[in-house]
């Protein structure tokens, strides 16, 4: 079972995860962090189906932060080949996407993003934020 959504900002992609990781009844297999010029996209993926209650809660949870996603076939083209094995960095070259993270929640990965990020643009844009 997977969610994709789409936030505006990383304050918001930080809330989703920290409430996720809070969610320990959730059988969380994968998040993969995209990063998009004017977005963040999350895609969380479950182990196992969970109950009706569960899932209203987690998708009520997830259309307060952000909205649902309709992904390119680019970007599912780069879902698939981080479920095949492939590295994030072998996915960024091939399919020219940003995996900022993939696999458990990490928010030091996204921070040591932005950083490096702003670092090089030498500004904050406002998705990083």
């Amino acid at each position: 079972m997977q969610y994709l959504y789409s936030f505006a900002n990383l304050s918001l992609i930080l809330r989703v995860m920290d409430r996720i990781s809070q969610m320990t009844h959730l059988p969380v297999a994968s998040i993969t962090i995209i990063y998009l010029v004017d977005r963040w996209v999350m895609r969380l993926t479950l182990k196992q189906p969970i109950t009706t209650a569960d899932r209203k809660n987690l998708i009520a949870f997830l259309r307060e932060n952000g909205i649902s996603h309709n992904s390119s076939v680019q970007l599912l083209n780069a879902f698939i080949a981080l479920d095949q094995g492939q590295t994030p960095t072998q996915v960024m070259n091939t399919y020219q996407t940003v995996v900022v993270s993939h696999g458990g929640a990490n928010p030091t990965e996204l921070h040591e993003f932005c950083d490096r990020f702003v670092e090089g643009l030498g500004y904050y844009p406002p998705s990083l934020v």
